[in-house]
């Protein structure tokens, strides 16, 4: 006996080779018996003029029902034609004046219209079927990100609905050479992805990679950006993103011009941006709307804090632990004061401290906004407090895993930040167990792993290695606009060129006379 995913796909392999019958009724008894138990079905039986039996399907709650009454039905059933005369495709397609598709032909394209908001008419006498555009249902408004904060800049977000996501890209983009390529994923959430570039900029090598690793996704279901994500990253089982997302139309248009692709998604507000690299984790979209100093001194912080959130336990524990020689008498003696009757060794109680501080961060996170900071900051300072007040750990062990949490949060982008904080946790065990020399085993792994990394052919830690010194205008440093001439080579070989020489500012202002 079949079970129920090979009748399902038999069935809809049997109806893709069956052509609509001519007669009305046998078509809607076959789509009844095809979908049963699909109680959000409509079938809107009426007669047209002639006494032409029609049938309107779709599906309840995907389309408008005041437009169905008032665009579709109403029009059709008062077509001004002889009453002997029967109704026909041609005629309903004269009749009604909202978009229609191309004509259907087959079960297969029916079944897929409607379940995509369509409207799909039948007539009496016809072997063919006609869809009518008629879509609505419930979406959230264009509103500010929710993941990522503005501090200057646009404040609109994606939403969840693919086609309002193209439109923001398209309003700061307004050129024919913004291409957004359609397809569909998913064998039975049928998603609908967009590839999205700017075809004079992007390298086409890149975006035919993107396409291809795009159409070789077989799964039967996409719910989420990050499910495409995982299928065409380079390196899954590296800890770091190859992948940006962001919520916001401004950081994707200027990705795009910049000679990257972008990938939308229909059901998420998070787009998908390749190929990224290393620097660019640290930027953030306000580096370009601030002055570029601000910006520069703002990245070499943001720089300096992820290395204190990757490292500054581990050191801690390497010194305490191996090497107290190199901490001043004073700072020793307190050190070793604070540690007297902590019971466990400093490996075991960093690790125990960062547990539990993920875990109220992840409490916090989980919990009702309007308690969950709340409780993730009392939680921290209360268990923090009794615990050294216990005995448990140490008030300086309090203070570093506290300080390390506050640098995590320094970096900009998220699914970064939380790779540093699960590469802490075997920095910590180095550390523990080899001191100083585990620290630089660790570091030195993950320089090489980082070296070796690629996001669809783009070196991962580009263009510090390999040397591209013409690209260092925006990594460390963010010159100003007014020298930010050319485009990254990496990701646009073909149009490098961004501005002219004339943006240049004035040096002086001439004085009236």
């Amino acid at each position: 006996m079949k079970n129920a995913d090979e009748r399902h796909s038999s069935d809809e392999g049997s109806m893709c080779d069956i052509p609509l019958f001519t007669g009305i009724n046998h078509n809607i008894a076959y789509l009844q018996s095809a979908l049963h138990h699909c109680a959000d079905m409509v079938y809107r039986s009426f007669l047209s003029t002639g006494h032409t039996q029609c049938c309107l399907l779709y599906v309840n709650g995907l389309v408008s029902s005041q437009q169905v009454d008032q665009d579709l039905v109403l029009p059709l059933s008062e077509h001004m034609r002889d009453d002997s005369s029967k109704l026909t495709l041609d005629d309903a397609f004269q009749a009604v004046v909202i978009a229609s598709g191309a004509p259907l032909s087959t079960f297969v394209d029916v079944v897929n219209q409607v379940f995509k908001g369509q409207a799909i008419l039948l007539v009496d006498g016809e072997q063919k079927a006609l869809s009518f555009s008629v879509q609505q249902w419930a979406q959230r408004a264009v509103e500010e990100p929710g993941t990522e904060s503005v501090i200057r800049g646009p404040r609109e977000g994606f939403n969840e609905n693919v086609y309002v996501s193209m439109s923001l890209v398209r309003r700061k983009l307004p050129t024919p050479d913004l291409k957004f390529e359609m397809m569909q994923i998913g064998t039975y959430s049928k998603t609908t992805v967009i590839l999205s570039y700017i075809g004079n900029i992007a390298d086409p090598k890149m975006i035919e990679e993107v396409r291809s690793r795009l159409h070789r996704i077989h799964i039967d279901g996409v719910l989420e950006s990050g499910y495409i994500e995982e299928l065409i990253e380079d390196s899954p089982f590296s800890p770091f993103p190859q992948i940006q997302n962001t919520e916001r139309p401004d950081v994707v248009a200027a990705m795009l011009l910049e000679g990257r692709a972008a990938i939308l998604v229909d059901g998420t507000p998070f787009a998908l941006l390749m190929p990224v690299n290393f620097w660019g984790a640290l930027t953030s979209p306000e580096d370009y709307y601030d002055r570029f100093m601000i910006a520069t001194f703002i990245r070499w912080l943001r720089l300096a804090f992820a290395g204190v959130a990757l490292f500054l336990p581990s050191l801690y524990v390497a010194v305490t632990t191996f090497h107290p020689e190199v901490l001043p008498m004073q700072l020793l003696l307190s050190v070793a004061a604070a540690r007297e009757n902590t019971p466990f060794p400093a490996m075991a109680e960093a690790l125990m401290m960062e547990v539990t501080f993920e875990a109220l961060r992840e409490a916090g996170v989980r919990l009702p906004k309007t308690i969950g900071s709340a409780i993730s900051i009392v939680g921290a300072l209360v268990i923090g407090q009794a615990a050294v007040q216990a005995g448990v750990v140490s008030a300086p062990m309090v203070i570093i895993v506290a300080f390390t949490g506050i640098a995590s949060f320094t970096v900009p982008r998220f699914n970064f930040a939380i790779s540093l904080r699960m590469l802490r946790f075997p920095m910590i065990i180095l550390a523990g167990t080899l001191g100083i020399a585990g620290i630089i085993i660790g570091l030195v792994a993950i320089t090489i792993h980082v070296s070796t990394l690629r996001s669809f052919g783009v070196p991962y830690m580009s263009p510090l290695a390999p040397a591209n010194f013409n690209n260092f205008k925006d990594t460390l440093v963010r010159v100003p606009w007014w020298a930010m001439r050319s485009r990254p080579m990496q990701n646009s070989k073909n149009n490098l060129i961004r501005q002219g020489n004339a943006t240049s500012p004035n040096r002086r202002i001439p004085s009236d006379h």
